[in-house]
């Protein structure tokens, strides 16, 4: 899509998300920080159906130490809830998988990968993980890419540590929310960095509800080339 001058534009009302796919979304109830519950989810998904027009999401609840989510927990509770969904999206599960101390277990235990090719992991925000380059060349080692959630929020990376883990062929996913200032000015001020020199290679919402996100992106505007970015990664989206 082509757009002229240097107006900005509303992200909903260009018309970009229609028919797309989000590759990163807790909308799957009970599990994690997201979705509480089956009312709230089937809220959430008429909302990113009708209001943001998606048609295909990806759910991907945290797997993380505290919260003992398996792929045997999360699969029975997504064949619970979705049935009760009487929309057109086509709906998929995979996971987010923190990479904190008992990361190996996870894939001892056995993992969902986003798609056929990638594993959807995160960090803490303030400090990097232990053995994390091992952690990474393991994913990667498996038959897998790391697709590293939203680096944009990682306060101890620079963009010296962006060039090293796109140099070993890792990819990104960019948060949406990051644009517009959801998350801080330091992630807003990498977000719109790495999205200029084309770091990332995926988009997702990471919807957790629809306080603030719903506002926020209403009334999120965006310049030219941009939402040219940003369309070129929700191309991306529909073959991860």
């Amino acid at each position: 899509m082509f757009w002229f001058g240097k107006k900005k534009h509303y992200l909903i009302d260009s018309g970009i998300l229609d028919g797309k796919t989000d590759i990163h979304c807790h909308i799957l109830p009970g599990v994690d920080d997201g979705s509480p519950n089956e009312r709230s989810s089937l809220e959430l998904l008429d909302y990113m159906e009708n209001d943001l027009g998606f048609g295909t999401l990806w759910f991907t609840p945290h797997v993380m130490t505290d919260l003992g989510n398996s792929v045997e927990k999360l699969r029975a509770r997504f064949n619970e809830f979705l049935p009760k969904y009487k929309g057109d999206m086509d709906i998929h599960l995979s996971s987010e998988y923190m990479i904190d101390s008992n990361f190996e277990s996870y894939f001892e235990r056995g993992i969902m990968p986003l798609g056929k090719e990638h594993l959807l992991v995160e960090t803490s925000y303030f400090h990097s993980p232990n053995h994390f380059e091992e952690i990474l060349l393991h994913i990667w080692q498996s038959g897998l890419c790391p697709l590293i959630a939203h680096p944009e929020r990682y306060m101890y990376m620079e963009m010296n540590d962006y060039h090293a883990l796109k140099g070993k062929g890792y990819h990104f996913q960019l948060n949406i929310m990051s644009l517009t200032g959801y998350y801080g000015a330091r992630p807003k001020l990498y977000a719109e960095k790495l999205l200029a020199e084309k770091f990332y290679d995926y988009v997702g919402s990471d919807l957790h509800h629809l306080e603030r996100y719903q506002s926020m992106l209403e009334n999120l505007k965006l310049e030219t080339k941009q939402l040219d970015l940003i369309e070129e990664l929700l191309e991306n989206n529909a073959h991860v």
